[in-house]
């Protein structure tokens, strides 16, 4: 039997018409919560409201909304309010991805400038708009008024030189995470996760793409085995859990061992990706 520890505490999530978003919108709302879906896709959004209102019976709204521009996401904020009571956990998670290969010395201006708007500036705004209402936020047996979650990637942990502009946005996230869980505290956690090689959309939903990438790349992956939205949905429900409240500040790899294991590639079995 799933605990139902969201229950009464409510869920707001950018890029949620899908891959990670739409994973954690399916989970959370299995687990009591009502949810608030925020994405620029409309009809995707819509799409998956009703497929998680249906299997869920929760509360589930949707808003269309591009995360990089300030008025729009003030207008979110202001309507999620409206809809529901409360917003405990925020995840962060929309972002883009960029072509694959262009050194940083050769991204085109308008890629870099959009790239930096939605991924960092999009978290920073969100989580900006968020914080006012939540910090005031009260629940019964309740030490914190919210959470929040934002989606880093294991190219922020590592520099990635093929993706340069995506992992400069994702080192960012890190480190808008630190800033955040200092300047919240005590009332909001501040938390990040790091994705590694996982099939969502930031692939075009393309295994053989992500395949390539990780051939060029020389990745050798310790556990073996490429990620899978079911590995990000487990943390992201830790995160949000009462098993994390003394847990802040910090960014959390899901990768299968990529970024911080130690494990030199030399000790490893060769893998045909």
């Amino acid at each position: 039997m799933v605990e139902k520890f969201l229950e009464g505490k409510n869920a707001l999530i950018t890029g949620g018409a899908s891959g990670f978003g739409r994973g954690v919108a399916y989970a959370f709302a299995e687990r009591g919560a009502d949810l608030v879906l925020v994405d620029i896709n409309e009809d995707l959004l819509e799409e998956t409201t009703k497929k998680v209102a249906q299997v869920s019976g929760q509360k589930v709204i949707p808003i269309v909304c591009d995360v990089s521009q300030s008025d729009q996401v003030e207008a979110m904020v202001k309507q999620a309010y409206k809809e529901l009571d409360n917003v405990f956990i925020l995840f962060n998670n929309a972002g883009i991805g960029v072509s694959y290969g262009r050194n940083i010395c050769r991204i085109k201006e308008n890629d870099w400038d959009q790239i930096m708007a939605v991924n960092l500036k999009g978290q920073w705004l969100v989580a900006k708009s968020l914080c006012r209402k939540m910090k005031g936020q009260k629940f019964e047996n309740e030490e914190l008024a919210g959470k929040m979650i934002n989606t880093s990637s294991a190219a922020g942990m590592v520099v990635d030189p093929a993706i340069p502009a995506y992992s400069i946005t994702k080192m960012g996230v890190i480190a808008l995470t630190q800033l955040l869980a200092k300047s919240l505290a005590p009332k909001i956690t501040a938390n990040s996760i790091a994705p590694g090689f996982h099939l969502t959309g930031i692939y075009l939903n393309d295994e053989e793409a992500m395949r390539m990438t990780m051939r060029d790349g020389k990745v050798k992956v310790p556990l073996i085995r490429i990620g899978t939205v079911e590995d990000v949905i487990n943390l992201v429900l830790f995160l949000a859990s009462p098993a994390s409240n003394y847990i802040t500040g910090h960014c959390f790899p899901v990768d299968g061992g990529i970024s911080e294991v130690g494990v030199q590639p030399h000790y490893l079995k060769e893998v045909q990706y």
